[in-house]
């Protein structure tokens, strides 16, 4: 007897299943309750733009741009390019929370929000019961664990929630010739779906990337199996209506991406598309550690693929499988695709199709595979309800073996213990002194050289020349490996590469985050060098006339030119001609996606009554 015939999905609320994938979320995090938080390899990343985010509302402004404590004091564009979601949320959460609980909060957050996307997206499926055994196994899958410690990308790590619920409103619904392609279309899924189309942009864009790639995959794939074109048109909608909700967001990346180097963040051996096949081995001894990572991966990648397909077949030959052919067609097909992505003969691929290779890592597919994984495994182990009871316990205790095993396991392969500098305490300490901290390659100005700034600068030093080199190097530490970062430069007033400094007067003021005011008195002609690093949508005034074009220097930072005397001189971050657009493109996208909403419903009480 099958699933289908007598564990059919119900949708009324039910608590129970919540609270358990939350228990299941907070079991995922005891080892950071136990041990304090991982720090993984974007974990100082995400901690600096919490951080900076915060001072920026502080400071008056509810939409930062500038990470001003990058590049140890001269700031960088990264809320321009990186996206708001979680890095507002870690500054939210900052505002009600120790510093120190904040990474392992969040990271509880977004492992109840997989587990919970894939127990909505199963409940079109499974009863309730399978349904949240399977948002556990998304929990514990293997790759939301690898992310969390190993990676803490926080970003990537809501990619979970985005995936599941992008299974569920590209498919769900009921499509063929017995009902209008309009109905099919616009019944309370098209509005949903561009929803979570502008989740995915707004929290990672190698998300985004990935799960509009897979909503053409589902799209065509169950129109395929229903034979309506319906699943394709409802695609065709929500996509641009979702990308369009981003374009506050996206338009200015867009406009503005020539402005930063963003293409070095594909420059890093280790980020190489080339250099992460499944199971990659390299000569290189510069990528030894990065290939022991690569190897771990590798095997969640596997182990992903082979339990998602072990238990479609499960559930096949046990005539298991619930709901139509339009879903269980995908289930199957995306883990062949993931895992065929994992291999160089697809390489004509991930470099056919545009901003595949934006991903970096082949193994980031594994993402999607979170929720199917859930579903499919759910539906092959979770007994009838026609079945003795002991059968449900068994399942249930085998799961919570199996998920506290991978918890351990997770605490032994993948946590990354903090040394003491980067530690929450060590950065917030480093930050409240004001020093800065390293500033990320994908951000600098083009042309410039992050090693080149210097620690340690005033906020403005006058020179003659406005190349003049203003850090020198420092002697290397003697424990120091091949793989570490050189020390930045280190500038000294002794060095004398300043005829004279000068202070902001604005550090405090409301608004300083994107607002600098110096009043210099120059003894000479020529140039003061900000601490700022320099960037198109800056606003140069010189005793209130605006500066125009500046020179520019091998470190980024801005070069000013001044007359002798009083000076006064300010810089204001401004509004580009692509933010006002986004803003606009924003605004209207949320007034179609209110009137979509309201005919929906409209149509959707038609057809019930």
């Amino acid at each position: 007897m099958s699933i289908a015939e007598n564990s059919r999905p119900s949708h009324k609320p039910n608590l129970t299943g919540v609270v358990l994938i939350l228990l299941a979320a907070l079991v995922a995090v005891l080892p950071e309750l136990v041990r304090g938080n991982s720090c993984g390899h974007d974990f100082n990343f995400h901690l600096l733009s919490w951080l900076d985010a915060l001072k920026a509302w502080h400071a008056g402004i509810p939409y930062p741009h500038w990470t001003p404590d990058a590049n140890f004091g001269a700031g960088e564009p990264r809320f321009v390019f990186y996206p708001p979601l979680t890095w507002m949320l870690g500054a939210a959460l900052g505002v009600v929370l120790p510093w120190a609980w904040v990474p392992t909060v969040l990271t509880f957050l977004l492992l109840a929000a997989t587990g919970l996307g894939a127990r909505s997206m199963a409940r079109e499926l499974l009863d309730d019961g399978a349904a949240t055994l399977a948002g556990c196994v998304a929990i514990f899958s293997g790759y939301a664990l690898f992310t969390a410690y190993e990676r803490t990308a926080f970003a990537e790590l809501s990619g979970g929630l985005w995936m599941a619920l992008l299974f569920k409103f590209a498919l769900r619904g009921r499509f063929g010739k017995a009902l209008p392609v309009w109905r099919s279309v616009f019944d309370g899924s098209a509005a949903a779906l561009a929803l979570v189309v502008a989740g995915a942009w707004l929290s990672n864009p190698t998300v985004a990337v990935m799960a509009c790639y897979l909503l053409v995959v589902l799209a065509v794939v169950a129109a395929l199996a229903s034979r309506s074109w319906a699943p394709v048109l409802r695609a065709a909608v929500a996509a641009p209506l979702g990308i369009a909700l981003t374009a506050v967001y996206l338009l200015p990346v867009a406009g503005e991406q020539a402005w930063a180097d963003l293409n070095q963040v594909n420059l890093s051996p280790g980020q190489m598309l080339e250099n992460n096949w499944l199971f990659a081995r390299h000569a290189d001894p510069v990528l030894g550690f990065h290939d022991e990572v690569l190897h771990q991966v590798s095997l969640i990648a596997v182990a992903m693929v082979a339990a998602t397909l072990v238990a479609i077949l499960v559930c096949w030959r046990r005539k298991r499988l619930p709901g139509a052919l339009r879903w269980w067609l995908p289930l199957a097909i995306v883990p062949l695709g993931v895992l065929a992505l994992q291999f160089p003969f697809t390489h004509a691929v991930w470099n056919a199709l545009p901003k595949l290779r934006y991903l970096q890592f082949p193994w980031r597919w594994l993402v999607a595979l979170e929720a199917p994984m859930g579903v499919s495994v759910a539906a092959a182990v979770w007994p009838d309800k026609s079945g003795e009871r002991w059968r449900g316990w068994l399942v249930v205790g085998a799961a919570c073996v199996v998920f506290a095993g991978l918890t351990l396991g997770a605490s032994r392969w993948f946590f990354q213990v903090c040394d003491d500098e980067d530690s929450v305490a060590g950065m917030v300490q480093a930050w409240s002194a004001g020093a800065g901290f390293r500033g990320m390659d994908e951000y600098v100005p083009p042309g410039a050289d992050n090693g080149l700034v210097a620690t340690g600068l005033p906020d403005a030093c006058l020179v003659a020349d406005p190349a003049t080199v203003l850090g020198v190097e420092q002697p290397l530490p003697a424990d120091m490996s091949p793989d570490d970062d050189l020390p930045p430069l280190l500038w000294l007033s002794r060095q004398g590469s300043c005829a004279q400094v000068f202070s902001a007067e604005a550090k405090r003021a409301k608004g300083s985050a994107e607002h600098l005011e110096i009043h210099a008195h120059p003894a000479q002609t020529g140039y003061l060098v900000l601490r700022l690093r320099s960037y198109p949508a800056w606003r140069v005034r010189v005793n209130g006339r605006l500066v125009d074009s500046l020179p520019a220097r091998a470190d980024g930072l801005m070069a000013v030119p001044v007359p002798a005397g009083d000076v006064r001189l300010t810089v204001d971050w401004g509004s580009t001609p692509d933010v006002l657009l986004g803003r606009w493109l924003t605004v209207l996208a949320v007034l179609l996606l209110t009137g979509l909403i309201l005919l929906e419903r409209r149509w959707r009480a038609a057809q019930i009554e």
